[in-house]
C-alpha cells in the first residue's frame, strides 16, 4: 500500500460512518478523491478523512448533504446564520431614498428568515425611532416620513390579516379623534397578537361612540387608545371616562400619562409596544366573547 493513504474501510473506521455512507458521498457529491492501485484498489489520504469529518461535523449543524459537502470540499467554515441587521440596514437605506423595490425586497427577506416579533423590534421600531430623532433635528423631510410610514403601515397590516381570529381575550385598538398616526398602534397589536390576543383594529381618528358602541358589542378584555400628542386624548377625557366605567381601557403613546389615566379611570402603557402588549397580558381566563 502506498505510503499514508489509507482503504475505504480505515476511512470509515477513524470518521466513525458506515463505507456505505462513504461510497455514496464520494458518488454524489465527490467528497473523497481517491487514488487507485495498479490493482483497481481505491486509496483515500489524511485530507479525505478530513473532509469525511467537516461533512459530519455540518450535518450535525443541520446543513442538507449536499450543502455539508460543498462547505466540506471547499474548506469553508459553516456559514453564520442571518442576523436581522444585515437586512434592517437595507431596509433603513432604502426607505431614506424612496425605493420602494428595494424597501420591499427587504422587508421580503426580514420576514422570511425571522419572527415577525423579532422584525418589530430590531428593524421596525430602530428605524422609526432613528426617524423621529432625524425629524426632531431637521434631518428627515416630511416626504421621508411620509414614504416610510406608508410603506411600512401596509407592510405592517398585510401582516395582521385574520388577527381577529381564535379563541383568545380580544383587544379593540384605536386613536382618538384627531390622532392620524397610527403605526405604533399597529406595531402593539402585532405584538399582542403574537401573545394570543385577537385584535379588532380601528386605527386613526376613531369617534369615542364608535369605540363604546362596539365594546357594548364586542366585550373585549381591553380597550387601547393611542395618541403621540396629548390633545386628542384631552379633549374627549369624558368620553374615555364612560368608557372606563365598563371596560378596562389603557391609555398609550407619547400623549397619554398618568395623570389623565388616574383622572379617567384607565391605566396607562408607559413602555414601547411590544413591552407594552406583555404589560396588557395575555389573560385568557378573563376572555370574553
Amino acid at each position: 500500500m502506498s505510503e499514508g493513504l489509507l482503504r475505504i474501510g480505515e476511512v470509515a473506521r477513524r470518521a466513525g460512518v458506515t463505507t456505505a455512507a462513504l461510497r455514496a458521498w464520494e458518488r454524489r457529491y465527490g467528497l473523497l478523491e481517491p487514488t487507485r492501485t495498479e490493482a483497481g484498489y481505491r486509496l483515500y489520504s489524511a485530507a479525505d478523512v478530513a473532509r469525511v469529518q467537516a461533512m459530519q461535523s455540518h450535518l450535525a449543524d443541520g446543513l442538507s448533504a449536499a450543502e455539508a459537502a460543498g462547505l466540506a470540499r471547499t474548506g469553508a467554515s459553516t456559514p453564520s446564520p442571518p442576523r436581522p441587521a444585515d437586512h434592517a440596514a437595507e431596509l433603513w437605506a432604502s426607505l431614506d431614498t424612496f425605493d420602494d423595490a428595494r424597501a420591499q425586497l427587504a422587508f421580503d427577506r426580514l420576514i422570511g428568515e425571522f419572527s415577525v416579533e423579532t422584525v418589530l423590534r430590531e428593524a421596525v421600531l430602530p428605524y422609526l425611532r432613528m426617524l423621529g430623532e432625524r425629524w426632531s433635528l431637521g434631518d428627515a423631510s416630511v416626504a421621508q416620513e411620509h414614504f416610510a410610514s406608508t410603506l411600512l403601515r401596509e407592510r405592517l397590516l398585510a401582516l395582521a390579516r385574520g388577527w381577529d381570529a381564535g379563541v383568545g381575550p380580544r383587544a379593540i385598538l384605536a386613536c382618538p379623534p384627531g390622532e392620524r398616526h397610527d403605526l405604533g398602534l399597529v406595531v402593539f397589536g402585532l405584538a399582542l397578537r403574537g401573545r394570543g390576543w385577537r385584535v379588532t383594529f380601528f386605527g386613526a381618528d376613531t369617534p369615542i361612540d364608535t369605540m363604546a358602541a362596539a365594546s357594548a358589542q364586542l366585550q373585549p378584555h381591553a380597550v387601547v387608545l393611542a395618541a403621540v400628542a396629548s390633545e386628542p386624548l384631552d379633549a374627549v377625557a369624558d368620553g374615555i371616562a364612560a368608557l372606563a366605567r365598563d371596560h378596562s381601557v389603557f391609555l398609550a403613546g407619547g400623549g397619554a400619562d398618568e395623570e389623565l389615566a388616574e383622572r379617567i379611570g384607565a391605566r396607562l402603557l408607559q413602555a414601547g409596544p411590544l413591552e407594552a402588549a406583555a404589560e396588557v397580558g395575555p389573560e385568557p381566563s378573563r376572555a370574553r366573547g
